[in-house]
């Protein structure tokens, strides 16, 4: 009786109207709203509304330069902040430049070109506070590694270096048109454990190409895989230079016993920062006093005076080669751009603000666009040099145009004294930071927490490693694709018991607490249900069904009544909010 009350209650209900129909366009420029501006970029012109147009500019133009935001209320402690910042970083970014040079087979004076006027663009248009931009290892390995094939530079290095150029030209060209069309989510389809994996072969395959500047080799393979590596190390194990080796040793164990120190000793933040630049020093008075060129260990040699160049008149935007420098200027910007945000965002994170990608898109984009044109090669956001950053105490994007103007006063007073700088000490402060980017405690916590994700970081890894950058970064992306298709076409479907004396439900194999319902079938449903995965889900619950009514069956209990389907996805949002509290 009191079911029938209750079927007759809700018979006699009102029923909800259908909502009226929506005019199409209204309905899709809702729909492109929500997915191209979900952050609603122009609230802050819209709110100027009543200001007239001059305030609406203004706010506009904010949202261009986001250095208008700092800038009115810049205070004498800030500047002293990040006035120690930028010199501390500018010591790092100096050596680090040259080393990250010579990587990419490009001049040593390319790498301090790159450290000068992308900074000053960044400091105008960056919106991360400790994001310290410079040149970075993977990038400058990706520049040799595809450019090279192309034109080699032993053989024709002026063409070479218009390539780096043009590479970095169109890599800039493709940041600034993502941000420009809201297209960040292309990024995101790296996922952590790819990025994760695919650092780590690229950091493998740097240190293993450092070899040849710490045996004091002259001739070495042009291959990242490591096959190819440890053939051409063993096959010229005749020519090896025990002054090189000994050198070399002794300079990466200065530079990782110091950034080892830092960790455990925060506050001592500034040796680490310092020992590259130290290294170099220490290394060319050295090589100066024994006349170490007589002894078989290489130097960098003359350095030109001056700031950049221009270099408009360089790009190859109508050339045979233009195909190849356009391939790797996609790749190198993608990959700039995802170590960029994620640097930034990290530290965003501890500092409890936000980080807007599609502006650090712009920013990447034109730094490196005004960059291709006076003499710089792809820059990004490494994490090396933002973490001295943000351990140094910076406070605005303001300490990238104190280091800009240091490595300026470098380029126009101090580049002779770099003449004596031995490569095995550039290879030094290469491995050491390479080593620092190989993130083992990353690769135990995919193992602990998805045996998928570990798949696409080791396979990532591997691909890299033996294979090349190409081929590790098409198994990072295709398997990061692969799952999220993956995760919409089959979707998990899970049990839910409810906990005892909570009206709680939880998943039965989680929770050995929770308990089924009698009569009573629970699934939740971790995707929405359309066609691509209709057919799927029919199959999987009918599956549940037959398996729930056979257990019913085996123990006499109450027969299948109802099938409840949990659509609500609140495991997913409670992560998220417990994400963001820990961000908090």
């Amino acid at each position: 009786m009191v079911g029938e009350q209750q079927v007759v209650d809700a018979a006699a209900a009102p029923r909800v109207p259908v909502p009226p129909a929506r005019p199409l366009l209204r309905t899709v420029g809702d729909n492109l709203m929500e997915t191209f501006f979900p952050d609603d970029p122009f609230r802050a012109v819209a709110r100027e509304g009543a200001g007239g147009r001059g305030r609406r500019a203004v706010a506009a133009l904010r949202y261009v330069l986001p250095c208008l935001e700092w800038l009115p209320s810049y205070s004498l402690g800030a500047l002293r902040s990040d006035l120690v910042a930028g010199v501390t970083v500018a010591s790092l970014a100096v050596p680090q430049g040259i080393s990250y040079a010579k990587l990419a087979d490009l001049p040593p004076i390319v790498g301090l070109y790159s450290s000068f006027v992308p900074a000053l663009v960044y400091a105008a248009m960056g919106s991360s506070r400790e994001l310290a931009v410079g040149t970075m290892a993977v990038g400058s390995l990706l520049f040799a590694a595809m450019l090279g094939r192309e034109a080699p530079p032993g053989e024709n290095p002026e063409l070479y270096v218009r390539l780096a150029f043009t590479a970095t030209f169109f890599a800039g060209t493709f940041q600034a048109a993502l941000g420009v069309l809201r297209l960040g989510f292309v990024v995101d389809m790296l996922s952590h454990a790819a990025i994760v994996g695919f650092m780590g072969g690229a950091a493998t395959v740097v240190c293993l190409q450092q070899l040849k500047g710490i045996l004091g080799l002259r001739h070495f393979t042009t291959a990242t895989d490591v096959v190819a590596v440890v053939r051409s190390v063993v096959s010229q194990s005749h020519e090896w230079r025990w002054q090189s080796v000994v050198l070399g040793c002794v300079f990466l164990a200065f530079l990782l016993i110091t950034r080892y120190f830092s960790k455990k000793r925060p506050k001592f933040f500034w040796l680490s920062a310092a020992a590259p630049l130290a290294s170099v020093v220490a290394g060319s008075f050295l090589v100066y006093f024994i006349h170490g060129e007589n002894h078989g260990i290489q130097v960098i040699g003359y350095l030109k005076k001056g700031i950049n160049p221009p270099s408009a008149r360089d790009l190859l935007l109508s050339s045979s080669h233009t195909m190849v420098a356009l391939k790797t200027g996609i790749i190198t910007g993608i990959i700039g751009l995802a170590e960029g945000i994620a640097v930034g965002r990290s530290f965003a994170m501890l500092k409890n603000y936000h980080v807007d990608g599609n502006k650090e898109m712009i920013a990447f984009g034109l730094m490196n666009i005004v960059g291709s044109c006076t003499s710089c090669y792809l820059t990004a956001g490494p994490f090396s040099r933002s973490a001295v950053n943000y351990n140094a105490g910076c406070k605005t994007p303001m300490s990238n145009a104190v280091m800009a103007v240091a490595v300026m006063l470098t380029l126009l007073f101090l580049t002779p004294l770099f003449h004596y700088t031995p490569l095995v000490v550039l290879s030094a402060i290469i491995m050491s930071a390479m080593l620092g980017v190989i993130d083992y405690q990353a690769v135990g916590r995919l193992w602990k927490v998805d045996k998928f994700d570990f798949c696409v970081c080791v396979g990532a890894y591997l691909g890299v490693v033996f294979g090349n950058i190409e081929i590790g970064l098409s198994i990072a992306v295709g398997i990061s694709i692969l799952r999220i298709l993956l995760f919409v076409a089959r979707p998990k479907t899970t049990v839910l018991g409810k906990m005892p004396n909570s009206t709680n439900f939880r998943r039965t194999d989680q929770y050995t607490a929770a308990q089924a319902v009698p009569g009573l079938l629970v699934l939740r449903i971790d995707s929405p249900i359309y066609f691509a995965n209709a057919g799927y889900l029919r199959e999987r619950i009918t599956r549940w069904i037959n398996h729930e009514e056979d257990r019913i069956k085996a123990e006499s209990l109450e027969s299948l009544k109802c099938v409840v389907l949990d659509m609500s996805g609140k495991l997913l949002c409670s992560f998220a909010r417990t994400v963001c509290l820990f961000g908090n």
